[in-house]
């Protein structure tokens, strides 16, 4: 009984049965549930927020800690003492230019991947009582959701979310030396994107961020026929950016095509690691489970 209901909620990991859901908060709940069945007790420093016990009240306490429920039940008011407390401040940087549009064969694109990832963080760090905050762009900055660790904000998080919709270039270079300007307190910054930019752009921009202070975590992601260009037809591929066409016969171009594309992942990891940035490869097909452990990890090195 107990593995056959992890493996229902783990199913949820799988982005194509999550697509089907449609509404972003479920989404996000059903992740994290479905990620959090399969962790036993976290050896992760400051990731569990399950309450350890209960304590009668006190004066003094916070009336929010109290739990109704158990006041229904008993008749008597007890709060709950949680392990872990914590007060990280996050913000997610959501690339939302034309490229992200992209989905080879039945799989969803790389921005429903983006925002049903972005989504799950946002829940999963509330859940933590961290505050994390939302910054979508293409060219330029476009929706910003201040960080905030309610779920109110929670709420307008998931809302711009909701309104994100595949725009403009990706120029990443124009877009992140103004927001590392607004970011007054230093954290952690998480960028999603399919990064197709130049990799010196990219890393010069990202550099802003540590400059001032903050930890860097990059999720790169890519569905896997921009990895394998796996094309079997002649067939006219269009830039989705510039609109730009080119006949090709895949099968002329896709060994050279590979070739360059390992190079370009091999420079972008490189010069990640040289700025100390956490650089991650993910593709659409991926469960969700691979970028939250991600998270954590990143987490945990800063405790």
């Amino acid at each position: 009984m107990k593995r056959a209901m992890e493996q229902d909620y783990r199913r949820f990991l799988n982005p194509v049965v999550l697509a089907k859901l449609g509404n972003l908060e479920l989404i996000a709940r059903l992740v994290v549930e479905g990620f959090l069945v399969g962790l036993h007790k976290s050896p992760y420093h400051g990731f569990s927020v399950e309450f350890a016990e209960y304590r009668q009240y006190n004066p003094g306490d916070p009336p929010k800690s109290i739990d109704w429920k158990v006041f229904a039940r008993t008749d008597r008011f007890y709060v709950k003492e949680f392990e872990e407390e914590t007060n990280l401040r996050s913000y997610i940087l959501l690339d939302k230019s034309a490229s992200m549009g992209f989905s080879g064969g039945d799989r969803i694109t790389k921005l429903e991947y983006g925002r049903f990832l972005a989504a799950a963080l946002a829940y999963l760090m509330v859940k933590q009582k961290d505050a994390v905050g939302l910054l979508t762009f293409d060219e330029v900055p476009d929706q910003f959701v201040p960080s905030s660790m309610t779920k109110t904000q929670l709420m307008e998080f998931l809302k711009a979310l909701d309104r994100t919709k595949c725009t403009g270039r990706t120029k990443i270079d124009s877009t992140f030396p103004a927001l590392a300007e607004r970011l007054k307190k230093r954290g952690l910054v998480i960028m999603i994107s399919d990064l197709l930019d130049d990799p010196e752009r990219t890393i010069a921009a990202l550099k802003h961020f540590r400059h001032r202070g903050n930890e860097v975590i990059v999720f790169h992601i890519l569905d896997p026929a921009e990895l394998s260009f796996d094309f079997k037809k002649e067939a006219r591929f269009v830039d989705m950016e510039t609109g730009e066409k080119l006949p090709i016969q895949p099968w002329m171009v896709r060994d050279e095509y590979r070739k360059n594309v390992q190079k370009f992942f091999a420079e972008l990891k490189y010069r990640c690691q040289e700025f100390a940035i956490d650089y991650n490869l993910i593709t659409t097909d991926k469960p969700y489970d691979i970028a939250l452990l991600a998270y954590l990890h990143k987490r945990k090195m800063l405790y």
